[in-house]
């Protein structure tokens, strides 16, 4: 028999923990967007580059706190650096990134041509999307797992009836199932960005 000052207690629990699964899974989507983001689509975009760590006095720093980054053309990203002396080192930190591009400037500001991407780069691209977003469902159903643990541990301990644990059970599943289907969202539109001419 659970007493039912305590079950009230796990049952409170239970709900803040399901928020809380919520929040991480919440956390694990954004990550996937935010990798996804700098994932090069032959379109011109300020976030294949903003995150760019550029040595810059001394300190490593991110691109988008050193430079103004916009799209004047649909294939032309433009940089314009709050100070020019850093220059050298935003086209440096450019050409040792994996992003395949090739930075000019004019003393001012730089440019960078997006090329456009073969159909063999179009499929590798996806391939990385697709390897991405599993490491994002392992997170989502790792958050799953500690959160069925934690209810069949407090149906052991006796806080919580057969029936209210299945039913908590349901609620995890039914949250965890969610965001999956929110990161499949997420993929399948990059990847279509990335396979559009």
């Amino acid at each position: 028999m659970t007493d039912p000052t305590k079950a009230e207690e796990a049952l409170a629990q239970i709900e803040e923990r399901l928020v809380d699964a919520e929040i991480r899974m919440e956390k694990s989507v954004d990550a996937l967007h935010k990798e996804l983001s700098s994932i090069r689509t032959g379109r011109a975009s300020p976030s294949l580059v903003e995150r760019l760590q550029v040595e810059a006095y001394g300190v490593p720093t991110p691109l988008q706190t050193l430079a103004g980054i916009s799209t004047p053309e649909a294939r032309l990203l433009v940089i314009r650096p709050y100070d020019r002396t850093s220059i050298p080192a935003i086209e440096k930190a450019i050409q040792r990134s994996d992003l395949g591009l090739t930075p000019s400037n004019d003393g001012q500001l730089i440019r960078i041509v997006i090329p456009q991407l073969t159909e063999e780069r179009r499929h590798e691209l996806t391939k990385l999307c697709a390897h991405r977003a599993e490491e994002a469902r392992v997170a989502v159903r790792n958050i799953r797992r500690d959160e069925v643990d934690h209810l069949r541990k407090v149906e052991k301990e006796g806080h919580l009836s057969r029936d209210e644990l299945e039913r908590s059970l349901g609620q995890v599943q039914h949250i965890t199932d969610q965001f999956i289907s929110k990161l499949d969202d997420v993929v399948k539109k990059k990847e279509a960005e990335i396979l559009e001419v």
